[in-house]
C-alpha cells in the first residue's frame, strides 16, 4: 500500500488566479481564505483572484497567497478522503506544512508568514543580492566554485542532483555562475537568473532572521499530528521545542530539498503530492528519485487526478 506524503510549494510559484477553483468549490476553502484575511488584514483573494498579478508578485502578498493555495489544496485533498503521514515543504512551503500538521492554527500560521514576508521585503529592499539556478553540475561542483569566488556567494537551494541555487552578492554569484560554466565536466551546463527580490537563504537575509526571531515571541507551537521533514535538517524534525529559533535560522539557511527526498524515500514513502500553485516539486521528485509516484495538487482538475488514480 502507498504512503502518501504532501508537499507544499515555494516562493515564485505564484501566479494570477490561482487557488480559485478551490474556493468556488468547497466550503473548507473559504475557511482558509477567511483565516488569511482575518490574520493579515485585508482581502487576499481580491489579490489573488484579480487580472493583473502585480500585487500578487510582491513578496508581501506572494508567501501568504502560495501558502494559501497549498492549503486550500490540501483541504480539498482530505475531504476527498486522502490520506497523508508526512509533510515536507519547499522554502515558503515550510509554513504550510506547519499549518497542514496541526502545529500551527491556520490563522496563526498567516500571522507569522506576513512577519516573515514583511522581514523578507525590507531585508530585500536595503540589500543587494542576487540567484542563479545551475542546472547540470553536482552540488559539489557548484561549492567548489562557490568558495573559490571573490566575494559572497553559497549554494542555498539544494533541488536535485543536477539542480541547485547558489545567492549572494551580484558580481560574486555572476562570477560563481561563470566559473561554473567553464569549469563543469557536466555535458550541458545552463545558469539562469531568477527574477526574485534578493538572496534568498543566504546570509544576505539576516536583517530578516533577527526582526523574524523579535517579532514572533509569544507564538505557540504544538506537536505535529504527522511526521515533518525541514529544509535546515535536511530530514525529519523531531525536536520541536524551539521552532522560533529554528524558522529565523530557516530563513539564512540552505534548503536541502535533495536530502529530505531521500530521507522521506528511505522511511518508505513513495507517493508525493504536491499541494500549492504549479509543479516545480513535481518534477524534482521526478528528476531526483526513482520507483516512486509524484502528483501536483493545484486545482479541482488536478485533485480529481489525484482521487481517480491518475
Amino acid at each position: 500500500m502507498s504512503k502518501n506524503v504532501i508537499l507544499f510549494s515555494g516562493q515564485g510559484s505564484q501566479y494570477a488566479g490561482m487557488g480559485k477553483s478551490f474556493f468556488d468549490s468547497f466550503d473548507s476553502a473559504k475557511r482558509v481564505f477567511d483565516a488569511a484575511d482575518k490574520a493579515l488584514g485585508y482581502s487576499l483573494e481580491d489579490i489573488m483572484f484579480a487580472e493583473d498579478p502585480a500585487e500578487l508578485n510582491k513578496t508581501v502578498h506572494s508567501q501568504p497567497a502560495i501558502m494559501a493555495c497549498s492549503l486550500c489544496a490540501v483541504e480539498a485533498l482530505k475531504e476527498k478522503g486522502v490520506t497523508f503521514e508526512a509533510v515536507a515543504g519547499h522554502s515558503l512551503g515550510e509554513y504550510a506544512a506547519m499549518a497542514a500538521s496541526g502545529m500551527l492554527s491556520y490563522e496563526d500560521a498567516f500571522k507569522l508568514i506576513k512577519i516573515r514576508a514583511e522581514a523578507m521585503q525590507k531585508a530585500a529592499e536595503s540589500g543587494e543580492g542576487v540567484m542563479y539556478a545551475i542546472i547540470g553540475p553536482t552540488p559539489a561542483e557548484i561549492e567548489s566554485a562557490c568558495e573559490q569566488t571573490e566575494g559572497y556567494v553559497v549554494p542555498v537551494n539544494y533541488n536535485s542532483p543536477v539542480q541547485t541555487v547558489i545567492a549572494g552578492e551580484a558580481g560574486a554569484a555572476e562570477a560563481a555562475a561563470e566559473l561554473i560554466k567553464n569549469t563543469s565536466t557536466a555535458k550541458r551546463v545552463k545558469a539562469v537568473k531568477l527574477n526574485v527580490a534578493s538572496a534568498f537563504h543566504s546570509e544576505i537575509m539576516r536583517p530578516a532572521a533577527e526582526e523574524f526571531l523579535a517579532r514572533t515571541e509569544g507564538f505557540a507551537f504544538a506537536k505535529p499530528r504527522c511526521i515533518f521533514y525541514s529544509n535546515v535538517l535536511g530530514g525529519r524534525l523531531d525536536d520541536f521545542s524551539d521552532m522560533r529559533s529554528l524558522l529565523a535560522r530557516h530563513i539564512v539557511s540552505p534548503v536541502r530539498f535533495t536530502d529530505e527526498l531521500a530521507a522521506m524515500q528511505s522511511a518508505g514513502f513513495d507517493r508525493f503530492i504536491e499541494c500549492g500553485p504549479g509543479k516545480v516539486l513535481t518534477g524534482l521528485v521526478k528528476k531526483t528519485l526513482d520507483g516512486v509516484e509524484a502528483f501536483n495538487c493545484e486545482d479541482t482538475d488536478t485533485l480529481e487526478k489525484i482521487c481517480a488514480g491518475e
